[in-house]
């Protein structure tokens, strides 16, 4: 017979979570704008792997057949410009500047990497995915350019 699991309780009861605790629980892979822009990608009929090692920063989605390269990128952990998710941090400033921007810089680096080895890549930002329209007009404008491309 298996033991009772421990009742859980209310969030308002539960002590708040601490700075460790909140950050542990964010995942940098298989996020839910990942997940909704892979089902987008899918479902316009193309096909891709997932976190590609083999490539320049291990695009989220990629098809190296036919040499194209999607990576999602969260709005605060890339500092998306002009984004109202991409908030200044309000404590140890020091210590979240320097990474937000070591970050910026990785990305450019590693798309110029994918670029020079002559893969297409698009960027698609966390607030694009969070308004379906748009990450749509983005995806189909990409796949529209990279089809004139190869005629």
């Amino acid at each position: 017979m298996m033991a009772p699991l421990p009742k859980i309780l209310p969030r308002r009861k539960r002590a708040p979570l601490t700075r460790s605790e909140v950050m542990a629980r964010i995942r940098s892979r298989d996020t839910k704008p990942e997940i909704l822009t892979g089902a987008a990608v899918h479902a316009l009929g193309f096909r891709f792997r997932k976190h590609v090692a083999s490539l320049p920063g291990n695009p989220d989605l990629a098809n190296k057949h036919r040499r194209w390269a999607i990576f999602v990128h969260g709005c605060f952990w890339h500092s998306h410009d002009g984004c109202r998710l991409a908030s200044d941090p309000k404590s140890n400033r020091g210590y979240w500047t320097e990474k937000l921007e070591r970050n910026r810089l990785r990305d450019a680096s590693k798309i110029a990497a994918l670029s020079a080895s002559g893969f297409d890549v698009l960027v698609v930002w966390e607030c694009e995915v969070r308004d379906g329209a748009k990450l749509q007009r983005a995806l189909r404008k990409f796949f529209k350019l990279r089809s004139r491309r190869a005629n």
